[in-house]
């Protein structure tokens, strides 16, 4: 006996570090990004005292371009080379439907009720790929779909409660968002990451520049530190969010994507005095709950996990 630990053991000792490395890394950049998006949701709704949600949008985009760029230093064109251009375009179109109903809801309605809805994206991805694609959906998936959708009636609770625009247009945003999903998953399966993101961020520039065009206000200079910060914000949420992706499994990362309501909460109450109600808390519990449940079985049954809310 020598008392040495055999080459197999170590080896495998070795890769479960490895591993349990990755998911700690994982979860702490996921929690960060969670910080950046709210950071970035409450900075829309202060400069929007001022400047359009629309033009906010292609700040945000442009800006955000600034991520991205070390890409295309490093490789060169090579993250273009696609020959499904006319699927980006279509994902691109849909993010920036996505982008600017979310922008707009962000400045007519309480910033808790924004985030916590905005958590059904994957349920409505889910649906659309039961009816669209004709994914099989089983029983789990369907209650688990129901009680998301319940979890939307504790928020807004109809018939008790004046369902206002700015609902509306975050579970419309969501549900534009769920086909931006479909796409992506469709992209998935022939373009790298890396394309598919650069494609993003070059097509939303003149997408989002053509809405803004008309409520053009040009920035002064605290305005435009603000427009500058959202974008990196957003760039950078985005980043750590896809970087926590690669190194981890999904299941094990996006519990970790409830503290965005807990950080939204903090800061419009430090900002603008709103405290959510219990509702929104109890509905925003559903609704991740059963998003938490569709991406357990997603992972299960198809070995891909189902994408994670938008990255505003």
């Amino acid at each position: 006996m020598t008392g040495q630990t055999p080459p197999a053991l170590a080896g495998a000792a070795k890769d479960r570090a490895t591993v349990g490395g990755n998911a700690v890394r994982g979860v702490l950049l996921m929690f960060v990004s969670t910080f950046f998006f709210a950071a970035m949701h409450a900075s829309i709704r202060h400069v929007a005292a001022n400047i359009h949600p629309f033009e906010i949008a292609f700040f945000r985009s442009l800006f955000a371009l600034v991520v991205v760029l070390p890409w295309f230093v490093h490789y060169g064109l090579a993250p273009l080379r696609t020959r499904r251009i006319g699927l980006h375009g279509l994902r691109a179109i849909f993010n920036v439907c996505a982008m600017l109903s979310f922008f707009y809801a962000l400045t007519i309605t309480p910033l808790s009720q924004v985030t916590a809805l905005g958590f059904t994206a994957p349920i409505f991805a889910t649906l659309l790929a039961a009816l669209v694609l004709g994914e099989v959906v089983r029983l789990r998936r369907w209650s688990a779909i129901a009680i998301g959708f319940l979890g939307v009636l504790i928020i807004l609770r109809p018939g008790l409660d004046v369902i206002g625009a700015g609902q509306l247009l975050t579970l419309f945003s969501s549900l534009v968002w769920a086909c931006a999903l479909l796409v992506i998953k469709t992209l998935s399966r022939t373009d790298a990451s890396v394309t598919i993101i650069s494609y993003m961020a070059l097509l939303m520039i003149p997408l989002t520049a053509v809405p803004a065009a008309f409520v053009w206000h040009w920035p002064d200079g605290p305005q435009l530190f603000w427009l500058v910060l959202i974008g990196l914000l957003g760039g950078t949420g985005q980043f750590c969010m896809t970087e926590a992706l690669r190194l981890a499994d999904t299941a094990v990362v996006m519990p970790i994507d409830f503290c965005k309501l807990i950080w939204v909460a903090v800061l419009a109450y430090l900002a603008f005095g709103e405290v959510p109600d219990r509702f929104t808390w109890l509905g925003g519990t559903v609704v991740f709950a059963s998003v938490l449940y569709i991406t357990y079985r997603e992972r299960r049954l198809t070995g891909r996990p189902t994408p994670l809310p938008p990255a505003s």
